[in-house]
């Protein structure tokens, strides 16, 4: 049976005022693009297609596997290539995504700065899980996260909210006491759905003009901590 949460360890929260984070990964705690778009472009050229440029895979970014690989196959005939695209990109990426993965500069600070002052962390993500928690394993020391959710079959992916009100019920967190921080859309309309607050990050992979509505937006990993503090002292 497929665990949902890694790590295991459970935080219980019984003081009112403390609030939990629930983290996007790709494009707001890691630049994924280079390796999402090497990956992408070797599967596609393994099946006699074109490449795409990193701008172009950045806006095909954040909807899960299979909507980036449908999305670079937009204006291809043979779409029933899809299938087998996907299964290419996802054994490929398996291999080589540390070769195209790093975390933000300041976010390793940041996340020992939360933890310390007792915030409970959490991941979702549209990835699919596994690589979601290997990448959250081997690119955060142990124990920064209490919950790590990707996509999974039988958990619909974000803007529903059922990952985000699972992982609010793991922290033990009202999810109106959860603020949930992305670098799109899909995180904003997550939080909305699931009834939490919001910080959008602007050096993911949606444009800063589409994120206003956002409780709030942040340039900088130093403005993105005095956000959250703003939001915790509320």
């Amino acid at each position: 049976m497929q665990r949902r949460f890694f790590p295991s360890r459970q935080i219980h929260v019984s003081i009112p005022q403390v609030k939990a984070i629930i983290f996007d990964l790709d494009g707001t705690l890691v630049e994924s693009l280079p390796g999402i778009a090497a990956s992408l472009n070797r599967a596609l050229t393994l099946h006699g297609l074109p490449g795409h440029s990193h701008a172009a895979v950045r806006s095909f970014i954040g909807d899960g596997a299979k909507v980036l690989v449908e999305r670079a196959l937009t204006g291809v005939s043979r779409l029933d290539l899809l299938e087998s695209v996907l299964k290419s990109f996802a054994e490929d990426y398996a291999i080589s995504w540390p070769s195209g993965t790093a975390v933000y500069p300041g976010i390793l600070p940041l996340l020992v700065d939360l933890k310390a002052r007792g915030i409970p962390l959490a991941v979702l993500s549209n990835k699919p899980h596994p690589f979601t928690a290997e990448i959250v394993e081997r690119l955060f020391p142990e124990n920064t996260f209490t919950a790590t959710l990707g996509n999974r079959e039988g958990l619909p992916h974000k803007p529903d909210p059922s990952g985000a009100l699972e992982i609010a019920s793991c922290l033990g967190v009202s999810p109106e006491k959860c603020t949930l921080i992305g670098d799109s859309t899909m995180d904003l309309d997550t939080a909305k759905n699931a009834k939490m607050k919001s910080i959008a990050v602007t050096w993911g992979y949606h444009d800063r003009e589409r994120l206003g509505a956002a409780d709030g937006i942040a340039d900088s990993v130093q403005a993105l901590s005095v956000l959250i503090s703003q939001e915790n002292n509320s």
